[in-house]
């Protein structure tokens, strides 16, 4: 086969591959689980021929030492999503942060307003027809490829194989890494009493026949512990974790009454363990696209009974929602909230909900706030939230005035905090002195 002779000549060292990049390039890097860390390791072993490359991704979970101070003059991230792994850099103005829904991000790498001139990505080893898959990640780096002058791949054996628009040809890259290594995980997070209460709340929301859309941590897990009674649910995600697979196997997720691609579960990409890489290895029940379709609100909302769970920051008595920075300081991103909400509030018998715990600061401070700390940007305006679910309940936010939202969000607020909520309602007219909300929770 011709594609295999075309294969060998491009192997080389990480080494090797990556003096293609030259001073004032930008480098994408594939994110998430699926972060090519051997070629990530050859270019910062680089820094000291380069100037000014520009390196772009979302979310990576591993190394991202070209943000150390050192690197300054070397290299300058460009975030879409602000990781912990770069959030100091982020905050200290070594590094940038460009808020962006997530499903636009691909529309900036197509116009050339950010084009791209290296990516470097990881794939799992070629078929028989000379594919590669994108394995745990297919989001922006498939349309990434499409689009920069050198695409750099680790073909990786641990890889697996995930189906769907989720390929890439050997002809297609330019140069190959093999190296066998395991692919990056993210353990769960225990779920607390404090993600049991919120996720219950949640979880009675859903009806059976319903598609979700859930992150990932103790919340989404705690919700989906509370579905394994519901009936013929589906998922639509941008990306999901080891909890899917469960309910999976127990039968509770099929995907069978699902309006769009029924009997398939359709995402952007993975974060999770080996169990779940291993659970969609070459399994056609998962379709994994790119994420300028997953995204996508209008085909988000042609998935009836589409039920979009995120969380937030904070949430001000009119319903804003503060989920990328706290005050002034940069946490996140916007991702895919704003996707996702807008989606399932177009879609028949769609519920959008924002999930977050009353308090933070081990319940020193309210999150459920009179406004917003100063320099909070909000991600989800308060017309497009309906639904806000904490540990104490659900306020129906959807068709409701000021003094509704008010009386709702201050009675799912943690009681210690409830009376000075009511006082600034007061103070701001949306309120009657004589309105009073229970401060015990029964």
């Amino acid at each position: 086969m011709i594609w295999i002779s075309n294969y060998k000549q491009k192997l080389m060292s990480a080494e090797q591959a990556l003096d293609v990049v030259k001073s004032n390039d930008r480098v994408y890097i594939h994110p998430g689980c699926a972060e090519p860390e051997v070629l990530v390791e050859a270019l910062i072993a680089r820094a000291p021929s380069l100037q000014n490359v520009e390196v772009v991704h979302l979310l990576t979970m591993g190394n991202a030492d070209y943000i150390k101070p050192e690197m300054e003059g070397h290299f300058r991230h460009n975030a879409m999503f602000v990781g912990g792994n770069v959030r100091r850099a982020v905050n200290e103005g070594r590094a940038d942060y460009t808020p962006i829904f997530l499903s636009e991000i691909e529309d900036l790498f197509e116009s050339g307003a950010l084009p791209i001139d290296v990516a470097l990505i990881q794939v799992s080893p070629p078929d028989e027809h000379g594919f590669c898959s994108f394995g745990v990640g297919v989001d922006t780096t498939l349309t990434a490829c499409q689009v920069a002058k050198t695409v750099i791949a680790h073909v990786n054996d641990q890889m697996p194989r995930t189906l769907g628009d989720s390929f890439i040809h050997v002809h297609k890259i330019d140069r190959i890494v093999e190296c066998s290594r395991p692919v990056l995980e993210i353990k769960r997070v225990e779920t607390s009493e404090l993600h049991s209460a919120i996720g219950r709340h949640a979880a009675a929301l859903i009806e059976d026949g319903s598609t979700l859309q859930l992150g990932i941590g103790g919340i989404p897990d705690a919700v989906l512990s509370f579905l394994r009674t519901k009936k013929d649910l589906g998922i639509h995600s941008e990306m999901f974790s080891d909890s899917v697979a469960e309910l999976v196997e127990m039968g509770v997720v099929n995907s069978e009454r699902k309006t769009l691609h029924p009997g398939k579960i359709i995402a952007g990409f993975l974060l999770g363990t080996k169990r779940v890489f291993d659970f969609v290895d070459n399994n056609p029940l998962f379709e994994f696209h790119p994420t300028k379709y997953v995204n996508d609100p209008f085909i988000i909302a042609q998935n009836e009974k589409m039920v979009a769970i995120n969380s937030a920051i904070q949430v001000d008595l009119t319903g804003q929602v503060s989920a990328d920075s706290i005050g002034h300081s940069i946490y996140s991103g916007i991702g895919g909230q704003v996707d996702f909400i807008r989606g399932a509030a177009r879609s028949k018998g769609g519920k959008p909900i924002i999930a977050l715990p009353a308090t933070a600061r081990d319940g020193a401070v309210s999150r459920i706030v009179a406004r917003l700390d100063p320099g909070a940007g909000v991600v989800t305006s308060r017309g497009d939230v309906h639904f806000v679910v904490t540990e104490f309940g659900v306020a129906s936010l959807h068709g409701k005035n000021i003094r509704q939202r008010c009386m709702a969000l201050i009675e799912i607020a943690d009681p210690r905090f409830r009376e000075d909520l009511l006082e600034f309602a007061f103070t701001q007219k949306w309120l009657a002195p004589q309105v009073r909300v229970p401060v015990e929770v029964a």
